[in-house]
């Protein structure tokens, strides 16, 4: 696998717009540095890992304007990574490493009708099984355009380093 980062986007409020950067500082238990979740704001804002990072995979967002004649840039779909050439959807439970940050998968980040109030497109049906992955930080540091993405071999939930259950 080939994985890289293609975008990188922080909001510095809840509802605003998403700002591309070229690198960002990743924090265990806060998030992406200046991003309104690291801030502890945001409209699903909770102390919960799954609230760290969220990643969408560049190819379903080319996919959706191809299939559906939707067009939506990275920063629209309200995810902070944009990745190329990694199946998010294999992610769930396994750990990972994006430059020198490893991140663990939780859970999908299926889009909902906040992403289709904000962006104003109907997503959830096109998007439903791809609109990204939640990820909770295990090891911090710089995440910066085009780090690559690699897989660490299997854990089991214990070994990931964080809860996914009540956010502790």
């Amino acid at each position: 696998m080939d994985g890289r980062v293609v975008g990188i986007y922080v909001g510095p409020e809840a509802r605003g717009p998403l700002a591309s950067v070229g690198e960002v500082r990743a924090e265990p238990g806060r998030g992406l540095e200046g991003d309104r979740y690291w801030k502890r704001q945001g409209t699903f804002w909770k102390p919960a890992p799954d609230r760290e990072v969220t990643l969408v995979e560049s190819e379903v967002l080319e996919s959706l304007a191809a299939e559906a004649g939707i067009v939506i840039e990275g920063y629209e779909a309200r995810r902070n990574l944009a990745t190329r050439g990694v199946r998010l959807n294999n992610l769930v439970n396994r750990r990972f490493r994006v430059g020198e940050v490893t991140l663990v998968g939780i859970r999908l980040c299926e889009p909902g009708g906040h992403l289709e109030q904000l962006t104003g497109r109907r997503l959830r049906t096109s998007l439903a099984g791809r609109g990204g992955l939640r990820a909770g930080i295990v090891t911090g540091g710089v995440i910066r355009m085009g780090d690559r993405i690699e897989v660490e071999p299997e854990a089991t939930e214990q070994q990931s380093g964080l809860a996914t259950g009540d956010g502790a």
